[in-house]
């Protein structure tokens, strides 16, 4: 598996693929990109999130350059803190170890090359396969916050989760 820049021409449509119905759209995003996704949309919100918080987004892929997971990554200079958001791989892949060894690429991203002395993420708390990847990962739960997101009758919870450089 390699990481490399999320090239929108080459990738858009390859990520679209991955999230196939509401629910799990607003697992993945929280609703931050329109449903289903559009082109024009995800490139704003990325935009977006690029200049208010230096998110640079990325892929992972197979040795051959097909993309199997996605995800946006930032630094936070002043704190020497990392933040990871809008992870997702290609659900003809999960259970396979690929979503951990992405996010395990990412950290050592994170770590060696951004500095950072910790990496945070935001997972819901339903969200149970993707935060035993994270517990798999090295992510452990630092704090829950009630009341974060409402999907139709549904309330749930967002897990901040914690991975420190001197835990690795």
């Amino acid at each position: 598996m390699r990481l490399r820049p999320y090239i929108p021409s080459r990738d858009f449509d390859i990520v679209r693929g991955w999230v196939t119905d509401r629910r799990e759209h607003a697992l993945w995003c929280a609703d931050r990109f329109c449903y289903p996704l559009e082109r024009e949309n995800f490139d704003s919100v990325l935009a977006a999130h690029s200049e208010r918080f230096t998110d640079c987004a990325f892929v992972a892929t197979e040795d051959n350059g097909r993309p199997l997971g996605f995800f946006c990554y930032s630094v936070n200079t002043a704190t020497n803190e990392g933040m990871l958001k809008f992870v997702v791989n290609d659900p003809l892949k999960r259970g396979r170890g690929i979503g951990k060894e992405m996010i395990s690429l990412a950290l050592r991203y994170a770590f060696d090359i951004t500095k950072a002395v910790s990496v945070k993420l935001f997972v819901f708390d339903c969200n149970i396969p993707a935060q035993k990847c994270y517990i798999n990962a090295g992510f452990t739960e630092a704090e829950k916050d009630s009341s974060a997101f409402m999907f139709g009758e549904e309330e749930w919870y967002r897990c901040l989760m914690i991975k420190n450089k001197e835990d690795s």
